[in-house]
């Protein structure tokens, strides 16, 4: 062969080559458009489609839509990967995307590849949650949906994402602890409407059009995944009605009634016997019958496939798709479904009238976010592009987010902050002092960068890094390295706590011991440095860290959650005074000893004196803690003053009301004496009284006449704000007697109880009576 044949040939081959590069990695980078119905451009005949005029309403679109569909093709969009009709220009659609603190590539629905490849990775929820900042929460909300939609124009993601997580943070050793905004329900909350509006709410008038669907998730008493024996798929909530309605469900309720959310998301476990993707009390009852949902209900992935096969709570598979469909589910995360949904309906367990009703739900989210409305380019939003993610704006706002939520715990005089001109040498040690993807938690994607502690700490002074550990759970500590280095350094930060091999989704922690051989680790570097000690907790839930709060070498006590990607220039901006820390905690940490008298599967909140059990969270639990909820120092001194609020409140009741004539502790919540008259207003004056300026957040709890098993103390409302030194302000809080200062009674109905209600904020505390 001569040379010129023998290089084409090589050619040939080099083309070969480079073509089956191309192909091999087309399914990365193929799509470079979004995927829409009602493309006209592509095909002129779809605009004869009713369901493709955008002058129509909704309602009347989907059901033409729906009325030219066959019961096949009917059956394809009961599934998270709906299959699309090509004779009506409707594509394939996955529904499944996630967007938690960030959007994630957990979800099929979502990825990034060259033209996007990554996002802005918020820190997760339970720090943001600790900021206690609701204009914060919707902020990240809208930046993250921007994002979303940014990347859904290039065909990176969908517009149907299944976040955020509101369940209660009920007990300490849950995994999943570190994607929820907390144990307070109030807290919980807010977050979730805040967050979902930031998601959802579209820029223009129209109230019913969605910038990206939102979903609440897991419906409902869902916080076990895999401790000991017990496993999330298979365990059965025993939950009273005054937990359900005092507790879990106030988030979801929330979700719904407040921030619209545009669907919410049904669990895998059962609540008293039944699996709530199945529950038509719960689904078609409570959401979508007293809630009034707008949108749809989605099983968490698989669950209609686990009450089958995992719970044996049906026979067939055609009775569970069957028992979801008519208990109000719309949309199966994944195949079960539609595998069985065409023999449930020959076996004459569904019809296609509910086949409709559920696929109408999920068309009507659709035509809110305009997916039936052509081209997105065309549309709003259309402008956003890949310029539109990871911008200096959004990290810097995940940079402030981190800031905002980091807990000073324990600061000893003269300690933190640290002088940048004082600290010569730093040593920096711990099995989290250099990590990267431990700070962005879990339903995470990929970040647009990182800054790990180690790299923001040396940013401000000259470093020295030591592990001490090799990881988070090590056997063996590196202990003479460790105190060696910590006794040559002018101070030591240790940055210690859990990733996502000690707490996650499905597998729960069994102790609350910092893992491994940290404690002794933590010890001995104390015990070794001459300078200041702070110790640095990343991690989801709390530590019984009791060792380190009493132990007087250990100066300061710091808690950074997971601090997302820009994780280590907040806790530099923090440990160096740039950043005067804010946040509180958002969940009790309790002594080891809490857990070892409390199974995870006891879901009751409320103490029980017959067998000793303690209660949970700071609304019922009044045990020893290591720290409790709403703990947080700052570097400032702040002092409140209460300037008003009635001593006294008078209900007036009709005149054949029953507490007329009879003495009564508790009324309704409901009725004439709650029309007017019932609000009143607290002010308090709230003084920076220190030497630097700092933000404050003011809460206002309320202990009510124990009556119906009512809390020890309860969260009203909470205000941030920031002031500079020698700054006062007046935070005023406007209080519904029957919403605010009534009670849950043991029927699931709200009482206003009549006594003594005790308001507390700070050390302050006011004596309220209530009485008809």
């Amino acid at each position: 062969m001569d040379s010129s044949r023998r290089n084409r040939a090589l050619s040939s081959v080099s083309t070969l080559l480079l073509c089956l590069i191309l192909f091999l990695s087309e399914p990365l980078n193929a799509k470079s458009s979004p995927v829409f119905a009602c493309d006209v451009d592509k095909d002129i005949s779809f605009s004869g489609f009713r369901f493709c005029n955008t002058e129509l309403d909704v309602q009347s679109r989907v059901s033409d839509l729906v009325g030219r569909l066959t019961l096949e093709e009917k059956i394809g969009f009961l599934v998270s990967r709906a299959k699309g009709v090509s004779r009506l220009g409707i594509p394939d659609y996955n529904w499944w995307s996630e967007a938690l603190h960030g959007v994630s590539n957990v979800g099929p629905g979502s990825y990034f590849s060259g033209q996007v490849p990554g996002a802005t990775s918020f820190p997760q929820v339970i720090l943001t949650a600790a900021s206690f900042n609701v204009s914060l929460f919707q902020a990240i909300g809208k930046a993250v949906s921007t994002e979303a939609r940014a990347m859904y124009n290039v065909g990176q993601a969908g517009l149907t994402f299944w976040s955020p997580n509101v369940n209660i943070f009920r007990d300490p050793r849950w995994g999943r602890g570190q994607e929820t905004p907390g144990e307070d329900p109030m807290l919980t909350s807010k977050y979730a409407v805040a967050y979902v509006k930031g998601l959802q709410e579209a820029d223009g008038e129209d109230p019913n059009r969605l910038k990206v669907a939102a979903c609440c998730k897991h419906y409902t008493a869902y916080d076990v995944d895999n401790w000991k024996n017990v496993n999330r798929l298979t365990f059965n909530a025993v939950v009273n009605q005054q937990d359900m309605d005092d507790t879990f469900q106030p988030p979801f309720k929330s979700c719904v009634t407040e921030g619209n959310v545009a669907s919410v998301m049904c669990s895998y476990n059962q609540v008293n016997g039944k699996p709530t993707c199945a529950d038509p009390d719960l689904l078609s009852g409570v959401i979508r019958g007293q809630w009034k949902l707008n949108g749809y209900i989605v099983s968490d992935c698989d669950s209609v496939e686990v009450m089958y096969l995992k719970q044996h709570y049906t026979k067939t598979p055609e009775e569970a798709v069957a028992k979801s469909m008519l208990a109000g589910l719309d949309l199966n995360c994944d195949h079960f479904t539609g595998n069985h949904a065409m023999e449930a309906v020959k076996a004459g367990l569904v019809n296609e009238g509910d086949i409709d009703k559920a696929i109408s739900n999920n068309f009507a989210t659709l035509m809110r976010l305009g997916f039936f409305d052509g081209d997105p380019k065309k549309q709003p939003y259309g402008h956003l592009g890949p310029k539109d993610v990871c911008t200096v704006e959004n990290q810097e706002l995940a940079r402030e987010a981190a800031r905002q939520g980091i807990v000073l715990l324990k600061n000893s005089p003269g300690s933190l902050p640290l002088s940048p001109s004082a600290i010569k040498t730093l040593a920096v040690i711990g099995p989290n002092a250099n990590v990267t993807t431990t700070m962005i938690g879990n339903y995470n994607g990929i970040p647009c960068n990182y800054t790990k502690p180690l790299q923001g700490l040396a940013q401000t002074v000259s470093s020295t890094y030591q592990p001490g550990c090799s990881d988070v759970a090590c056997k063996e500590a590196d202990l003479d390295s460790a105190a060696t280095l910590a006794a040559s350094a002018d101070a030591v930060v240790l940055i210690m706590g859990a990733n996502q091999s000690i707490e996650e989704e499905n597998h729960d922690r069994v102790d609350l011991n910092l893992p491994g051989k940290q404690q002794e680790l933590v010890t001995q570097v104390a015990k070794a440095a001459k300078g200041p000690v702070v110790l640095v907790i990343m991690s989801g839930g709390g530590f019984d860290i009791t060792f380190a709060k009493n132990n007087d070498k250990i100066t300061s006590i710091m808690w950074v959650g997971y601090p997302g990607e820009a994780g280590g220039l907040a806790i530099a901006d923090v440990i160096f005074g740039r950043h005067n820390p804010s946040g509180n905690l958002p969940m009790t940490w309790y002594p080891q000893s809490y857990v070892e008298k409390v199974p995870m599967s006891n879901m009751n909140m409320r103490p029980d004196e017959s067998n000793g059990y303690p209660g949970r969270t700071y609304r019922f639990y009044a045990g020893e803690t290591v720290y409790t909820f709403g703990d947080g120092i700052s570097y400032t001194q702040f002092h409140h003053k209460l300037i008003k609020s009635p001593n006294l409140v008078s209900l007036r009741l009709d005149d054949n009301h029953r507490c007329r004539s009879s003495e009564c502790q508790s009324l309704d919540a409901i009725g004439s004496h709650c029309e007017g008259g019932s609000d009143f207003e607290i002010q308090l004056k709230v003084a920076n009284a220190g030497d630097r300026e700092g933000s404050h957040t003011v809460f206002l709890f309320t202990t009510p006449p124990a009556i119906h098993r009512s809390p020890i103390k309860h969260l009203l409302g909470f205000e941030k704000i920031r002031l500079v030194k020698n700054e006062e302000t007046v935070v005023r809080f406007k209080v519904n007697v029957c919403k605010d200062l009534s009670v849950v009674d043991e029927t699931g109905k709200r009482k206003i109880g009549l006594g003594e209600h005790v308001l507390h904020v700070g050390n302050l505390k006011h004596s309220l009576n209530i009485r008809v």
